[in-house]
């Protein structure tokens, strides 16, 4: 067996390790992201009780910020940026579907 055959065996290897690392990491941010729409799901009954409106720019900008104060590089910001305003896009949406689908719960 070659030198190269080695290498790309080893490659390929090292490939499949990184790839179940990430389907760990994938399983992990589904349940943190189911945990996180539970949350989203009490504040939304919470903002019903209280009057107010699901949506709120001043705490997504908060939530945004202290998401990208964590980024180690400004490359992973932009990807975080993105990512999160994704997140907080579907949140917004689940809480406003959670609430159309709680009867005496009007959505605003």
């Amino acid at each position: 067996m070659s030198d190269s055959t080695i290498t790309n065996r080893a490659h390929w290897q090292e490939l499949d390790e990184w790839r179940k690392k990430i389907d760990t990491l994938d399983q992990q941010l589904s349940s943190l992201l189911c945990e996180r729409l539970h949350c989203a799901q009490n504040i939304s009954s919470l903002k019903s009780i209280i009057g107010e409106q699901v949506l709120q720019p001043e705490r997504e900008k908060e939530v945004l910020n202290n998401v990208l104060n964590h980024a180690d590089s400004p490359m992973k910001a932009r990807a975080l940026e993105k990512i999160y305003q994704c997140i907080i896009e579907e949140t917004r949406l689940f809480q406003h579907e959670w609430k159309n689908s709680q009867p005496g719960i009007t959505a605003s």
